[in-house]
């Protein structure tokens, strides 16, 4: 599924792009943050947590999560409005809406690699500033563009690709940071905090999105996420705690050298090869039917633009309902079976989006993506288990950096795919190869040596 992924199984939160990419990204986020949860509570001492200082009086960490908070709701109004400004407003054909999600998604196929070594060589809070800053330029030009009539897909495109470069630094540059704020002991409270944020935005943005197209247009609501970046900005400037400057030893800063260690460990990895390609093929399909989803509910199921952010929203129960029964399900499953379990078995009511037609009927679409969200994040709290389970800690970073790399490489060729797709055979028997295609992708690690495990090893 997509790693990112939000995928059906994603991750790093791509700025403009399909609201349903959005959550399934948020859904892989919030697999990664319940596995982080869990091997805390399994490492703590008991009577640990007790001693454990409040986040809720840490100064800087509310400050980073107050204006984090407000900028993943802005978000997610963008990721609704952004596609429907090109659908409604535009009047974007299949094939050009295909091209903007594949546009939101290039940066991450393009510097997802190099992005972590960049940042780690300089101070993440002045990246962090910059990124916000200019993403308060790159989307308020949106909105003030459509106010002064000048407004074009080509601008739309321009944006995508900007804003995804700045959320792929800022991102990077956002994970790292937070160990500078707070003690070894309260990372895993700070980043629980940090993915509840994150999923409640999922949730309820797209009906505030929807709330907002409805009431002042697509393009126009765009203005929410351009203020939201200010308060970010604001937040991060309130912030006191600075970063010590450590200096990285001449002989590691060979950039390619260090990417290529990570990608052989995953390429060479018996079973992390079977789970990159089954990640990575069901994030190519499930690109195709990402790019036009918006057009599918718009022009084939005639959906009113402001109801599309509510059945996104109710769809997102199915990725909130994965997080809370993952552990149970594995325990119950097997840690490691349920890797191909979860997608073979519990995504099989993904194919139900498919059969929806314009009336009651409808109600299919947010049932099928809910089954869809629920799979994505019990399949990637699993291999997101195994992967930290088998890789050395001085590799994680770059093990990390190359899957991710790998998987969301191939979505903005899948939106392509998508997109040309839906313009030459039709809308719907694109959805049906996207969905046939993002659940056979589990046969991957089907037949792999996961088949035959029960239990990731513990040691």
């Amino acid at each position: 599924m997509l790693e990112p992924g939000q995928e059906p199984l994603l991750e790093p939160g791509q700025e403009p792009q399909s609201i349903g990419a959005a959550i399934e990204q948020a859904v892989e986020q919030a697999g990664e943050a319940h596995q982080a949860a869990e091997a805390a509570k399994a490492e703590a001492p008991r009577g640990e947590a007790g001693k454990r200082d409040s986040l809720w009086r840490h100064r800087d960490f509310m400050l980073l999560w107050g204006g984090q908070t407000v900028s993943e709701m802005g978000s997610s109004v963008t990721q609704l409005a952004l596609p429907l400004t090109a659908v409604v407003l535009l009047k974007a054909s299949t094939f050009e809406v295909g091209l903007l999600t594949s546009a939101a998604t290039a940066a991450f196929a393009l510097i997802a690699l190099p992005a972590g070594a960049i940042v780690d060589r300089h101070a993440k809070r002045g990246i962090m500033l910059a990124c916000d800053a200019a993403r308060v330029l790159i989307i308020g030009s949106v909105p003030l563009a459509w106010a002064l009539g000048v407004l074009t897909l080509w601008q739309l495109y321009v944006v995508a690709v900007t804003a995804g470069v700045a959320t792929v630094f800022f991102d990077v540059s956002y994970q790292s940071y937070l160990p500078v704020l707070l003690k070894p002991e309260n990372l895993m409270d700070g980043n629980g905090k940090l993915g509840a944020t994150q999923a409640f935005a999922q949730f309820t943005g797209p009906g505030l999105g929807g709330g907002l197209v409805g009431a002042v247009g697509a393009a126009t609501a765009m203005w929410a996420d351009a203020v939201s970046y200010v308060v970010s900005v604001a937040s991060l400037f309130g912030i006191r705690t600075r970063e010590q400057r450590v200096e990285t030893p001449p002989e590691h800063r060979n950039l390619r050298a260090e990417i290529a260690e990570g990608l052989k460990f995953v390429v060479k990895h018996p079973i992390l090869r079977k789970i990159v390609a089954c990640t990575g093929t069901s994030n190519l399909f499930s690109a195709m039917s990402t790019a036009i989803e918006i057009v599918f509910l718009i022009r084939v199921l005639h959906v009113h633009p402001a109801y599309t952010g509510l059945l996104f929203a109710l769809s997102a129960i199915g990725g909130i309902a994965g997080g809370v029964f993952a552990g149970r399900l594995a325990r119950r499953i097997g840690s490691a079976r349920i890797i191909w379990f979860s997608i073979l078995v519990f995504g099989l009511p993904q194919f139900l989006p498919a059969l929806a037609q314009p009336g009651w009927s409808v109600v299919l679409f947010p049932i099928g993506y809910a089954s869809l969200f629920f799979c994505a994040v019990v399949y990637n709290v699993a291999q997101v288990s195994y992967r930290q389970a088998v890789t050395p800690p001085q590799l994680m970073g770059r093990m990390n950096a190359a899957v991710r790399w790998i998987v969301w490489g191939t979505m903005p060729l899948g939106a392509i795919i998508g997109g040309a797709l839906g313009s030459t055979i039709g809308i719907r028997p694109t959805l049906w190869i996207g969905f046939i295609g993002s659940w056979a992708a589990g046969f991957w690690v089907y037949f792999s040596p996961l088949r035959k495990m029960r239990d990731i090893p513990t040691q």
